[in-house]
């Protein structure tokens, strides 16, 4: 499983995530990431390797032995994109509770505004290099 590589661990029946994943994949210019739905088993199983229990509605990033989560995921997510999303590495200034107030908002309201899946995505031949 490419320990070299951060893990992404998403919500695999959100159209929200699934869309994040793509735009991910198509900014990740040194492929530094790898994916995997918090669904699968591979997710089932790094979830427990880490001993993290979490829900759907939260976003893992496990890199280099170290486990982020909601917004502190997604900005170090950002931080290895091409430019300009680094910058937006900055709001790690402002308060984890508050990003992740806002991180919880979107969240709670995802299926509703971005809709959802019957099941998770199945990543096309080209792409299965980039998921466990």
């Amino acid at each position: 499983m490419g320990r070299e590589h951060a893990v992404i661990l998403f919500d695999g029946v959100c159209n929200l995530c699934n869309s994040s994943v793509n735009l991910i994949i198509d900014l990740d210019r040194k492929k530094e990431f790898l994916f995997s739905s918090l669904q699968s088993d591979e997710g089932q199983a790094l979830l427990k390797e880490n001993q993290l229990n979490t829900s759907p509605e939260t976003i893992v990033l496990v890199k280099e032995g170290k486990i982020y989560q909601k917004s502190t995921a997604v900005l170090h997510i950002c931080r290895k994109l091409i430019f300009p999303l680094p910058l937006l590495y900055g709001f790690i200034i402002v308060p984890k509770t508050i990003r992740d107030a806002v991180y919880d908002f979107i969240a709670a309201n995802r299926y509703k505004w971005f809709g959802k899946k019957d099941s998770c995505r199945i990543p096309t031949p080209e792409l299965q290099e980039r998921f466990l």
